[in-house]
């Protein structure tokens, strides 16, 4: 009586051992980093050139808003930095050519009336030394030799300030308003350059919030990117194995219809403990201290495989 109750106690073990698989790793999710591209400047959507699921490349064209306003803005800036840019080499230079013949001639003309003066001095100094004029005659001439030396002395500096740039304030004043100009132009070229957003790099559309024809807040995000590089297993490994576990140590993740198993590296260990895990794919992990680890694929087309929580099982 004894022995066939112990066989059968010995049986019942033993097909409780077998139904218990051994735990050999970690079970978990994988994870996507999602890239939302937003407009950093508002305005009305008016393309849409992808669609939720499509590939794209870096440097593909996403979305564009209305650049109306930005357009005329951009135009009103650039006409700005001509024009203050115009001043500024107006400032460089000196009198007009033509206006520089005027004062030329002005000048000549000054001369020739200086020489006639001191003619005329000459004449009535001979007239006053021989007493047929008197000594008013020759002061006379003598002052207006002198008002004629002054007039050729004023137009001749004329001449040489009429070559000269303007002050040196003057200058630099331009110069800067210049600058600031083409500062104002270049913050209005960007405007529009941001109506257009291309994708930053090789990913695929996740999701699109937006259509055609909606307004567009600045930073409101039209769409979301998920590069493969962006995709990750996050797992929670028991406090006694997590001392364990290194960065950039290989790990493999497993899923169902991935395919063969895919070759991943860890990329981030938890410092702190956690009492239960966000998303309970076993039983065993109930009720356990565990650390959250993160992985990544170690190649692009395995990344690729996974999809935003979809259930891991991870093997060191």
């Amino acid at each position: 009586m004894r022995t066939p109750l112990l066989l059968a106690l010995a049986l019942l073990a033993l097909l409780a051992a077998c139904g218990e698989k051994p735990s050999t790793g970690w079970t978990g999710y994988a994870e996507a980093e999602l890239v939302y591209i937003a407009p950093p400047v508002a305005g009305r959507l008016t393309t849409l050139a992808v669609r939720s699921g499509e590939a794209v490349t870096a440097g593909q064209a996403l979305f564009e808003l209305d650049a109306t306003p930005e357009l005329a803005a951009d135009a009103e800036a650039r006409a700005r930095a001509q024009s203050a840019q115009a001043q500024a080499e107006n400032t460089d230079k000196g009198r007009r050519t033509p206006e520089l013949a005027v004062t030329r001639a002005q000048l000549e003309q000054a001369r020739a009336a200086e020489r006639l003066a001191g003619l005329d001095l000459k004449r009535q100094q001979e007239l006053l030394s021989q007493g047929f004029v008197a000594p008013a005659r020759v002061d006379d001439a003598a002052t207006a030799l002198a008002q004629a030396r002054a007039r050729v002395a004023e137009l001749d500096a004329a001449m040489q300030v009429g070559r000269l740039p303007a002050r040196e304030d003057e200058r630099a004043a331009a110069r800067a308003l210049a600058e600031a100009a083409q500062s104002s132009r270049a913050q209005a070229a960007w405007r529009v350059e941001q109506k257009r957003q291309a994708a930053p790099m090789t990913a695929r559309v996740e999701d699109v919030f937006l259509r055609p024809g909606e307004w567009v807040a600045a930073g409101q995000p039209v769409l979301a990117l998920l590069p493969p590089a962006h995709r990750k297993a996050r797992f929670y490994v028991p406090q006694s194995a997590v001392g364990g576990l290194k960065l950039d140590a290989p790990v493999t993740l497993h899923c169902d219809g991935c395919g063969v198993a895919i070759a991943a590296r860890i990329s981030f260990i938890a410092s702190g403990p956690e009492y239960t895990p966000p998303v309970i794919y076993s039983n065993q992990q109930r009720d356990k201290l565990v650390f959250l680890v993160e992985a990544r694929p170690v190649k692009a087309e395995d990344a690729e495989r996974l999809h935003p929580g979809q259930p891991l099982d991870v093997t060191p």
